[in-house]
């Protein structure tokens, strides 16, 4: 349907807003796009939302003229084969509520500017290839807290324990190498529902954990988390519970 004699407006996988005519949604999930991500996405200055989703031969760097695009609200690079690292540029989109670059060949560190991200509802860099500490910022986020969704990469170093702060609905931290405790990540005061540390190199005593009420799922296993079962887990509606592979004892 992309034929430059008809109205871009009629294109399959694009949409415009109904009184401008100007393109406000470009959401490319189908057919085969090979190459980088063309500079003139940044030419879209209505745009809300940019996907780009189930594309193996797009690959780049993610596009720095994203950057122009004042208005988005939803951005998702996910199962491409694009490269380098998550950029800085992307806190500069102060009207992102979500923000997808899952399932790609990411590397580097998670930049720590993402926490100004205030509207965000939901961070997706799970199966990349990245590294380094969890931003110590992630536990700072103004506005809305996220879910987060950080798992397959090889993210080391400790938990921030500025996350005691935070209240996240659900946070995936799994199969990557992180040690130490994890009680920051709980708290009797939290509405924390779904909660995944599973395949990290953790150790704490299990008894000392305060879990919140709201505790539906929590995986913990294939760590080096030792002490028994608490019997409070036995006041909790939870749905999921996964505890094998660690050293628990009683």
């Amino acid at each position: 349907s992309w034929k430059p004699d008809t109205d871009c407006c009629d294109w399959y996988c694009v949409t415009c807003d109904s009184t401008t005519n100007r393109i406000n949604s470009l959401t490319i999930f189908a057919g085969s796009v090979t190459g980088k991500i063309p500079t003139q996405v940044g030419d879209l200055p209505y745009l809300e939302t940019l996907e780009f989703h189930k594309q193996p031969n797009l690959t780049g760097p993610i596009q720095p003229s994203i950057v122009k695009l004042k208005s988005l609200k939803f951005l998702r690079l996910s199962w491409t084969n694009i490269s380098g690292s998550v950029p800085d540029f992307l806190s500069q989109l102060k009207n992102l509520t979500f923000l997808d670059l899952s399932f790609n060949n990411l590397t580097g560190s998670i930049p720590s500017s993402l926490s100004q991200l205030t509207n965000l509802n939901a961070l997706h860099l799970d199966r990349n290839k990245l590294t380094g500490h969890i931003p110590k910022s992630f536990g700072e986020f103004h506005g809305n807290v996220p879910e987060l969704y950080l798992s397959h990469n090889q993210l080391s170093g400790n938990i921030p324990t500025s996350f005691a702060q935070m209240d996240f609905n659900r946070i995936d931290l799994s199969r990557n190498k992180l040690e130490g405790d994890a009680f920051m990540i709980f708290g009797s005061n939290k509405t924390t529902q779904i909660v995944d540390l599973s395949r990290n190199l953790l150790k704490f005593y299990l008894s000392k954990v305060e879990f919140p009420n709201s505790l539906t799922s929590l995986d913990i296993n294939h760590n080096s988390i030792t002490g028994p079962i608490p019997v409070e887990m036995t006041q909790l509606n939870l749905q999921f519970l996964n505890v094998s592979y660690n050293r628990l004892c009683g």
